[in-house]
């Protein structure tokens, strides 16, 4: 008789074991999901706080990161032994201006209108809005709008570029700095003009 040949003891012994472990499982599911329960409700004192929103977003740059260093690794694009104090500079102008862009700006509002709600104007050229909270569109629709957290996912976008495509993410950064440096010289060209002729 072949020992290895399946016997309906040895099938429901299987069965039962299989049974067991999705037993095992589902009971550490549910433990899980009651801390999550309770963490976030101490946790928001209860205000509104999108816990679960925040941990899928912390995931997605995780993975979105993840990607980036994979594909510089597989390139084998040296890593500088110290970042350049000229591209912390090029690259701190750059992100702040392309998430200001991309978080504030007018004509980018098409991209945050599925998340978001029009408030009023804000600034020259730039919008006040506000997350959908309907729809699990809030942790989206408070990253879109706010600066410093697009920054974040803006950054690390640049540096990997730098890695990857130095010249073109170098040229694409100094185009976003000079952007950065004529909105300057605009609102100190409008606030010399206001200060000149008496207009408020």
């Amino acid at each position: 008789m072949d020992p290895l040949a399946t016997t309906p003891d040895n099938r429901a012994e299987t069965t039962g074991d299989a049974a067991a472990d999705k037993t095992a499982d589902n009971r550490l599911a549910r433990r899980l999901r009651e801390f999550a329960r309770r963490t976030g409700r101490r946790y928001s004192a209860g205000h509104d706080r999108p816990l679960g929103g925040y941990l899928a977003s912390m995931t997605g740059f995780g993975a979105y990161t993840a990607a980036w260093a994979t594909a510089v690794r597989l390139r084998g694009s040296p890593l500088p032994d110290r970042p350049q104090p000229w591209d912390v500079v090029l690259t701190s102008v750059a992100t702040f201006r392309l998430s200001r862009l991309l978080s504030k700006a007018s004509v980018t509002s098409p991209l945050r209108a599925p998340f978001t709600r029009y408030v009023g104007p804000q600034g020259p050229a730039e919008l006040h809005e506000e997350a959908q909270p309907e729809g699990g569109r809030d942790t989206v629709g408070e990253l879109v709008t706010c600066p410093f957290c697009t920054s974040v996912w803006v950054v690390s976008t640049l540096t990997a570029g730098q890695l990857l495509w130095p010249r073109a993410t170098r040229t694409a950064m100094g185009a976003l700095a000079a952007l950065a440096g004529a909105d300057a010289l605009q609102l100190a060209y409008g606030a010399l003009v206001s200060r000149t002729t008496g207009d408020d």
